[in-house]
């Protein structure tokens, strides 16, 4: 291998070795991401009497506990849940609409969701607004082909 091509294969200024992930992984990286801030800020808010009182008296965020909100809750969290191996395996064409589908609809429910609470769970719910939003970048514009990388000269 030459100088010349030790030096193209490191990123300008940094001397590390260029590294390029594939789209898919960084998106399903980035549901799982988002799906750990969601679990978290809801578990946070176990710590809270009002939503602990809440939730002993049957209702969670206005909606009733009953078997359909459990249902509907539970179908809620399995779509991004799928969607972390999803973008690995779905064809391009699909992922691509799934996940800027997804991702826009998710948002705005965390959006919606988020008005009127605590500091931690707007903070919360700006992360995963912030994961979405670069699910929806990503998926966006998802590269035609994958980028050429460099190889090493086999003499």
């Amino acid at each position: 291998m030459t100088t010349r091509t030790k030096m193209t294969q490191k990123s300008a200024g940094t001397g590390f070795e260029p590294l390029h992930v594939n789209v898919r992984i960084k998106i399903s990286a980035l549901w799982a991401a988002m799906l750990f801030v969601f679990a978290y800020v809801d578990i946070f808010s176990l710590f809270r009497p009002d939503f602990r009182a809440d939730v002993e008296a049957g209702v969670v965020g206005g909606f009733t506990v009953n078997q359909t909100f459990l249902l509907a809750t539970t179908i809620y969290i399995a779509i991004p849940s799928l969607m972390v191996f999803g973008a690995l395996v779905l064809q391009p064409r699909i992922n691509r609409i799934a996940n800027i589908g997804l991702s826009l609809v998710y948002a705005l429910t965390i959006i919606a969701g988020a008005v009127g609470e605590w500091n931690y769970y707007l903070l919360g719910s700006a992360f995963e607004v912030a994961l979405l939003a670069a699910i929806f970048h990503y998926a966006r514009t998802w590269p035609k082909s994958a980028p050429a990388t460099a190889r090493e000269d086999p003499s």
